[in-house]
């Protein structure tokens, strides 16, 4: 009978110790009946990540971190190992992401599956990421905001200076006089307005007529289009006749003839020919003018005597 009871009482400890050891990996997330895969992901930091924090797809859980440490070569990276309890196939070109799970910045890792057809083994070292914090990002979203912030800060410092400058008193003077001055170009247009008004009223007939006879000239104009066109068109005819004319030798010709001409004068100042004689030599011209005289009496003394020069004879 005692031996009985020291048989349950050592199987009760056994018992006790196997469930403790099954309850302190369960409460730590490791379930010792199930097959565990394990694979690796290196990473430069891991951002708060700790052991026995989720390892996830798709936001299901399918095991758990079980190891950190820094790789041997000392680099400084970390080598995490992930116990991964699920059956589920994983591609080799999958990427363990650290990421926050939940508003307190709890750590998980977040496999990415892969397009691969080879699977990951047991053992093998996944590709890693690392998901921006919270903090990087709204200083991601922030500093956009605070450089406009900042942009706007300095146009305003900009606007209140401009202010401070033009509201000055002698601004403000000048600022007066051109409202003054504005006033009396209103009072100017106004004024000249009124005349307009009053012209139109008392010419208006006037300006009907006018505008009358615009129109009879518009329509005028109309009607003869044919005929403007027939005498541009002859204009044409003649630029295409002056441009086809040799004017230049025409120029050159007139030239010529007047260097001739130059040349007779020059002759004819020199006295030479009979022309040159008659305006030069007096003597010549004594002898026409002598020879005309004669030339005169005696047509006279035919005319007074003709009887003398001319017989007739019946018989």
């Amino acid at each position: 009978m005692n031996r009985y009871k020291q048989i349950v009482i050592g199987a009760s400890f056994i018992l006790a110790i196997a469930l403790f050891i099954w309850g302190y990996n369960f409460l730590k997330g490791n379930d010792i009946f199930n097959k565990q895969t394990i694979y690796y992901a290196r990473y430069h930091e891991v951002s708060g990540l700790e052991i026995s924090n989720p390892v996830v797809i798709n936001g299901m859980r399918i095991g758990q971190v079980s190891r950190m440490k820094f790789d041997p070569n000392m680099s400084g990276d970390i080598i995490v190992e992930l116990w991964v309890y699920s059956n589920f196939p994983i591609p080799e070109n999958s990427i363990a992401r650290i990421f926050s799970s939940d508003i307190m910045g709890s750590k998980a890792v977040d496999i990415k599956l892969g397009n691969s057809s080879n699977l990951a083994k047991d053992s093998d070292t996944l590709a890693t990421s690392i998901e921006a914090s919270l903090m990087e990002e709204v200083n991601a979203q922030v500093q956009p905001i605070k450089a406009k912030a900042e942009n706007l800060l300095a146009s305003i410092d900009t606007l209140v200076t401009a202010f401070q400058t033009i509201f000055n008193e002698s601004a403000r003077k000048n600022l007066s006089e051109s409202f003054d001055n504005l006033n009396q170009s209103f009072s100017n247009i106004q004024s000249a307005t009124s005349n307009l008004d009053t012209l139109m009223l008392t010419e208006g007939d006037r300006v009907a007529s006018i505008l009358k006879n615009i129109d009879s000239l518009t329509r005028t104009l109309s009607n003869n289009r044919e005929k403007f066109a027939s005498i541009i068109g002859n204009f044409e005819l003649i630029s295409d006749s002056l441009a086809k004319a040799d004017i230049p030798g025409t120029f050159n010709r007139a030239n010529n003839t007047l260097d001739e001409l130059d040349l007779i004068l020059a002759k004819i100042n020199a006295g030479e020919g009979t022309i040159g004689m008659l305006m030069h030599n007096d003597t010549l011209y004594m002898e026409l003018n002598k020879s005309a005289e004669e030339l005169n009496l005696l047509l006279k003394d035919i005319r007074e005597n003709p009887k003398r020069y001319v017989k007739f004879s019946l018989f």
